[in-house]
């Protein structure tokens, strides 16, 4: 499913630099990544998703070249094809949390919003305990709440990969396994591959491959 060769990225001259001599990740399988704060774990997800853009290599997602698209390009294969839960979330507060979950479908036209993406809404709501709480804003949430909102708009579209950014980061034990249950079941659902950016490690036995991400910037392999 994701393929990486020979990626390069540094934030300006003199700062922080990524080196991914190789990296994979396979169709339906569940990886967790682990390291120091400032070890690039963030900078991978966004250089998946096209949000970032590497200085030299390739990126390659689900047979598509990410790396080489444009801009434009970019956006609308992030929003059709891949599921990201942000580690601040990224709600929009002119929103509400029914229109946060289902924001993917305003902003390209390769989804379509219909009768089936609404009621996928309200089930992943139900699921993620905040099924009464759609007509809140995000300002009338906690981060909690917040949390689960983030984590249905990723899931609503049915993606083909499942990026995680600290998704069970601010909740308690039995909401993280909650949680986690259903990253793996609708992954399960859609055949897509999770990868998992973590600090908690007592989530780890539940993933197929655990990666330290520190080894990247030293150019070292996996």
């Amino acid at each position: 499913m994701i393929h990486i060769e020979n990626l390069t990225f540094g934030y300006g001259a003199g700062g922080f630099r990524l080196n991914i001599p190789a990296f994979t990740l396979a169709q339906s399988e569940r990886l967790a990544v682990v390291g120091p704060s400032g070890s690039g774990k963030t900078t991978l997800l966004n250089l998946i998703a096209g949000i970032l853009t590497p200085d030299s290599g390739q990126i390659t997602v689900a047979d598509t070249q990410v790396s080489n698209l444009g801009e434009t390009d970019r956006r609308k294969f992030r929003a059709s094809q891949i599921g990201f839960v942000f580690q601040d979330f990224a709600l929009l507060d002119y929103l509400n949390a029914r229109q946060n979950i289902l924001y993917p479908y305003r902003i390209t036209s390769a989804l379509k919003l219909d009768e089936a993406a609404r009621d996928r809404a309200q089930s992943l709501a139900q699921a993620c305990g905040i099924g009464d709480k759609l007509d809140r804003h995000p300002t009338a949430l906690s981060q909690g709440e917040q949390q689960r909102v983030a984590i249905c708009r990723a899931l609503v579209t049915q993606p083909k990969l499942i990026l995680s950014d600290e998704a069970t980061g601010n909740l308690d034990p039995d909401s993280k396994a909650r949680i986690l249950d259903l990253l793996f079941e609708q992954a399960a659902a859609a055949g897509a591959p999770v990868l998992a950016v973590t600090h908690d490690h007592e989530l780890l036995p539940r993933f197929e491959r655990v990666l330290d991400f520190a080894q990247f910037r030293e150019g070292g392999q996996p």
